[in-house]
């Protein structure tokens, strides 16, 4: 079992590498063109012609994805979570974006130039992304359980405030620190599942996702919902997660092949799985093939 730092390192490798294979298909909710389109999505590739990120290709984010790297960097800069300088950071990436802009950055910007600062800037927006970018928060070594879940809700409440996502970063937070204390991935969100949450169902969620674990990703993802929203999208990463615990690789490759919003749903599922399988949870082609691997790299090793 790794220790804990090699645990969290791994999480932030997979939630990253999640995104960038979820690039090639993501909002494509078609399943059979993914299937006719790309094959099996067992590798990192160029997403299709005309797609929403016709200026990414192999190797790099989705705008989401883009968003975690940005905490990340910012992580390392500031020595632990600051909420001002992510803030600042993420208006950067943003002010000559040449990738694509969701509803929730939109409206995130358009309140920024308004004048509200990271606790008021959110959205309303009900989609999943928001809390889908936290795992680099995992690195943070003085942050225990409680200062992680509130580090989660702060960083998401930045682009999407409202109750529901809040809630959702919480759990995935708290399932996130019982498995970098050891716990299976089914028992550390049983046990996160306990907290008190203001409008999130999540006892009846995660019911219903681990009801599901014996029903292949592609289904199940289709029962619940393909799209952003949290109430469809959050349930789908519990089974991945449930599904695919002894096989990570799988389960993201499964997740892509689902259709819909792939990438936010692999950023957490991602998280999830490489925080219990460690190093050895996912192909090292992946991580290797990440254009910005190497300044990812060195952002991980210095977060304290």
């Amino acid at each position: 079992m790794p220790d804990a730092r090699t645990a969290a390192q791994a999480a932030v490798r997979a939630s990253l590498t999640a995104d960038s294979l979820s690039l090639a298909a993501h909002w494509i909710y078609d399943v059979k063109a993914i299937q006719e389109r790309f094959g099996r999505v067992d590798r990192l590739m160029d997403p299709a012609p005309g797609s929403y990120h016709k200026n990414r290709r192999a190797g790099q984010f989705t705008h989401y994805g883009d968003q975690t790297a940005v905490l990340l960097e910012s992580l390392a800069e500031s020595k632990g979570f600051d909420a001002s300088d992510f803030f600042r950071r993420w208006k950067l990436l943003f002010s000559d974006y040449d990738g694509y802009l969701d509803g929730a950055t939109k409206q995130t910007l358009q309140r920024i130039d308004m004048g509200h600062g990271p606790d008021a800037s959110g959205s309303g927006s009900n989609d999943l992304a928001g809390a889908s970018r936290m795992a680099p928060l995992l690195l943070c070594a003085d942050l225990d359980e409680d200062g992680l879940a509130r580090a989660a809700r702060a960083q998401t409440r930045m682009t999407h405030n409202t109750p529901r996502i809040l809630d959702a970063a919480e759990f995935f937070a708290r399932s996130a620190h019982a498995l970098l204390r050891g716990l299976g991935p089914v028992e550390a969100m049983q046990l996160a599942a306990r907290a008190d949450y203001m409008d999130l169902p999540v006892s009846d969620w995660l019911e219903q996702g681990l009801e599901f674990a014996a029903t292949d990703t592609v289904t199940a993802v289709a029962h619940f919902g393909q799209s952003c929203h949290v109430d469809g999208a959050m349930r789908s990463v519990i089974q991945i997660v449930a599904r695919h615990r002894d096989d990570p690789a799988g389960g993201l490759v499964d997740n892509v092949m689902a259709g819909g919003d792939s990438a936010a749903r692999g950023l957490l599922a991602g998280m999830l799985l490489g925080a219990a399988g460690g190093p050895e949870a996912l192909p090292g082609t992946w991580w290797d093939g990440l254009q910005r691997r190497a300044d990812l790299e060195g952002f991980m090793g210095r977060v304290v």
